[in-house]
């Protein structure tokens, strides 16, 4: 079983060998420490009473220790430097094993989806920010002390958009959806009256807009939303073209909520990192494809390295 801890759910899911999720429980994340682990431990109860479940696989939204034992600190969960497999092991009778989100949404892509075969893939979830697993040979890449690759923090424009981590410019300040309705406030301040569909769906209020409003209105030819698109575009090629200069992956899979709206950014994306990246034209790019496993893909790649620990 896999179970998908994030900052507004958890969901919890049956799998089998083949990466197929038969049958499926969620409930709200909780905000204190001994509430969320009372939610897993119902979830995954629920599921066990209907199913012959051999072990758990916990995906964390946060920095998880190399021997997947621990949470060390998880910004949008209670967790901080907590023992949280021992203890839930310890409640379900059950092996259970720790992982990072992106980490366990690489992995079944690798197994399962679109990063099948490939030696080195990339994997870069664009949601409310950016996540990024790593796959080196086969095998997840979790750094010295298990929080790597932190991708969406990486400093991309000087002096930029202040983040909540702490600096300012990071990348998932221009790339994701919290990006995307912010460069959607912006040019709807500096150009007044040019938008067909935002200034009316939003009716003046800038908290109505949302990486969903913006990517909707684009889809319906909003001329601002079509740009604030394009600028997502243009900093998610930017972004690979850095991070392709340091992997060098095979394979580049794009996965989060924004990965759903890929028609409106994703060919513009590849072409202006063909131009970014060093030595252009002179050496092979990997594939930049989106997800198969959508909002799976953390939740089966939970499982298999729960399979895998038993």
């Amino acid at each position: 079983m896999g179970v998908d801890i994030g900052g507004t759910s958890v969901r919890a899911g049956v799998v089998d060998r083949y990466g197929t999720v038969l049958d499926t429980a969620r409930a709200p994340t909780p905000t204190g420490e001994a509430a969320l682990e009372a939610a897993i431990v119902s979830a995954v109860g629920g599921l066990a009473a209907r199913h012959r479940v051999s072990a758990v696989g916990l995906a964390v939204a946060g920095f998880v220790a190399n021997d997947r034992r621990s949470v060390m600190f998880a910004p949008h969960l209670a967790w901080r430097t907590a023992p949280v497999a021992d203890r839930i092991s310890e409640r379900l009778g059950l092996p259970v094993v720790l992982e990072h989100d992106a980490n366990a949404a690489v992995l079944a892509e690798h197994r399962f989806g679109a990063a099948r075969g490939t030696r080195v893939a990339l994997l870069v979830a664009i949601g409310t920010g950016i996540g990024g697993g790593l796959l080196l040979d086969g095998q997840v890449f979790r750094g010295a002390y298990g929080v790597a690759p932190e991708l969406g923090h990486l400093s991309l424009v000087p002096g930029g958009r202040p983040c909540p981590c702490g600096k300012s410019g990071c990348w998932e300040r221009y790339c994701s959806g919290t990006a995307l309705a912010a460069t959607a406030v912006e040019l709807l301040a500096r150009y007044p009256g040019r938008s067909t569909v935002l200034d009316r769906e939003v009716a003046g209020d800038k908290r109505a807009v949302t990486g969903r409003t913006v990517a909707a209105a684009a889809k319906e030819g909003d001329p601002l939303a079509k740009r604030a698109m394009a600028e997502l575009a243009t900093w998610l090629g930017e972004g690979l073209a850095l991070v392709a200069d340091i992997y060098d992956p095979e394979v580049v899979v794009i996965g989060g909520g924004v990965s759903d709206s890929a028609p409106l950014f994703l060919d513009d994306a590849r072409d202006h990192y063909k131009k970014m990246i060093t030595g252009a034209g002179y050496r092979p790019l990997a594939r930049i494809r989106t997800a198969q496993l959508g909002d799976d893909a953390a939740l089966v790649g939970a499982a298999a390295l729960a399979a895998d620990a038993r």
